[in-house]
């Protein structure tokens, strides 16, 4: 079972453009985006659409409001069990603006079917489209919203539209002064952010921001703190939704050669989501890699990406331990997609783990604090 350690090849990664997804309904983000500026949103609704955002970012998502939970249960960001927002009330919710301009539309062009209405409702509130409010912690309470899409083509510039029927040009540097809401598809929703896993499981101490150490002289190993150097899609798709994904054999204690046919690799998977305004900031986690770091598991497989989406494929690397001053090689695969931006993979050897430890180290263009405790 010794063998040679060597990075494996794996599957070729389409990476060469920033271009995105259109979702797959009937509608376009265009047109959901011509819909909400046509609707009378005042401080009301702004505040609903401000109230789901803020949310979405205490659990750790970016400033997004998803359709689903804005017919659902207004004023619920992603991360959010609707129960936890049921005492918030809304004279005229989003959702009701929304249905009535449906309707005047429908009835406008040439009295549409009510099941046609009802269809078109249905899909939106079952899909992915979603408003996503960059930079709203700075919204006076007043000013109304220029409205906008991805245009799902890597730009960083595009038409918006005012709520007094005005067409605009938009960017970021806009974004940054004025409300502005981008209809975009939502990416991250599926996924549980540490802050959620967080409050799922109390076990983690206060809040898992302090890792609990046992009396054993059992070592674990854990991400402290994260920094992104860049955002890696344009803003209209919003923040960073990075993946750090580490494979090792824990708790690796054989003694005999039959006994290493007990013991299998695992995968840690977490996601960090890094909103725009948080680039170049260093963030704390706190997270757990490798829970039960023996003194002979003497490699790991490390990898970092960016989630662009696109075909799932692996990684198929190797984790190492040694036995009788031998090395012994448990091949794994990674999970992966085929668009996503590989911020860095490798095997960290034990040696530059002990030899870094506490210390930041530079992974392309991620800087990461790793220590093993």
């Amino acid at each position: 079972m010794a063998f040679a350690l060597l990075l494996s090849a794996c599957e070729p990664l389409d990476t060469s453009l920033d271009v995105r997804q259109a979702p797959p309904t009937s509608f376009t983000l265009e047109e959901i985006a011509l819909l909400l500026s046509e609707l009378p949103i005042g401080t009301e609704q702004m505040g609903e659409v401000a109230d789901a955002v803020a949310d979405s970012r205490v659990n750790g998502y970016d400033e997004e409001y998803r359709m689903q939970d804005l017919f659902r249960s207004p004023g619920t960001g992603v991360g959010s069990e609707p129960v936890r927002t049921e005492t918030r009330q809304y004279g005229t919710p989003m959702r009701t603006l929304i249905e009535d301009a449906v309707r005047r539309r429908s009835l406008t062009r040439g009295g549409g079917a009510e099941g046609e209405v009802e269809a078109f409702l249905e899909e939106l509130a079952g899909s992915d489209v979603q408003i996503y409010w960059p930079y709203s912690e700075s919204w006076n309470q007043k000013e109304r919203p220029v409205i906008t899409f991805d245009p799902l083509d890597g730009s960083d510039r595009n038409i918006g539209y005012t709520l007094d029927g005005e067409r605009v040009f938009v960017d970021e540097e806009m974004a940054r002064k004025h409300p502005v809401w981008v209809v975009n598809c939502n990416d991250d929703a599926a996924f549980r952010t540490l802050e959620v896993r967080r409050r799922e499981d109390p076990s983690w101490g206060e809040g898992g921001r302090l890792i609990v150490r046992s009396e054993t002289d059992v070592k674990t190993w854990v991400l402290r703190t994260f920094l992104a150097r860049r955002n890696y899609d344009t803003w209209f798709a919003g923040g960073s939704e990075f993946f750090v994904k580490c494979g090792a054999v824990e708790d690796f204690t054989a003694s005999t050669e039959a006994e290493l046919a007990l013991y299998s690799p695992t995968v840690s998977d977490f996601m960090i989501v890094v909103k725009r305004d948080q680039v170049g900031q260093i963030l704390d986690f706190n997270a757990v890699l490798v829970s039960d770091w023996t003194p002979q598991l003497d490699q790991v497989a490390f990898l970092m990406v960016e989630d662009d989406g696109g075909s799932q494929t692996s990684w198929k690397c190797s984790a190492m331990v040694k036995y009788n001053s031998k090395s012994y090689g448990f091949d794994l695969q990674i999970p992966l997609n085929s668009r996503d931006d590989i911020v860095w993979r490798g095997q960290l050897s034990r040696r530059y783990i002990e030899k870094y430890n506490g210390l930041v180290s530079h992974f392309g263009d991620v800087d990461l604090v790793l220590a093993l405790i």
